[in-house]
């Protein structure tokens, strides 16, 4: 670690997590819902239709749980290294990607994440996500944020 990289310790995002099975659950049960009610009509179309986005937001409220709330899947990031050449990211199953090229970095608008996008040495593109609630340390989002602004 050079003097100029900060590093950052993710934490498991309890209260985020709440709020997307909140919001997942509830999405996927009416969107299921509805579909099993038409079902039963003469225009099944929208049954089709309805079912696909049901099963849609479940993966990606799954993904959204598993992966950036809880970190549990093994493509999870548990760190983050932020240096002016690259940023690395370790990674559950205890790999390091190192972004060094076409690294761009996304926040919101509401300033509750935070999303990069890069290239590791081999040219593999990665994308991450990065909630306030992971970095435990208080005033570390707003800190790796500012960090990450000259990738924008």
């Amino acid at each position: 670690m050079s003097q100029q990289e900060a590093r950052y310790t993710l934490a498991q995002d309890k209260k985020g997590m709440a709020w997307d099975l909140l919001l997942y659950v509830s999405t996927v049960i009416f969107l299921v819902s509805i579909a099993m009610k038409l079902w039963y009509t003469a225009d099944k179309n929208w049954s089709y239709l309805l079912m696909f986005l049901g099963s849609f937001f479940f993966f990606v409220g799954a993904n959204r749980i598993l992966k950036t709330r809880l970190m549990i899947l093994p493509s999870a990031p548990v760190a983050l290294a932020v240096d002016k050449q690259r940023v690395r990211v370790e990674l559950r199953s205890g790999d390091i990607v190192d972004l060094v090229k076409d690294l761009r970095f996304f926040a919101d608008f509401s300033g509750k994440s935070l999303a990069l996008t890069g290239m590791d040495m081999s040219g593999q593109k990665h994308q991450y996500v990065f909630h306030r609630g992971q970095f435990s340390v208080g005033g570390s989002f707003d800190d790796a944020k500012s960090r990450l602004q000259i990738y924008r």
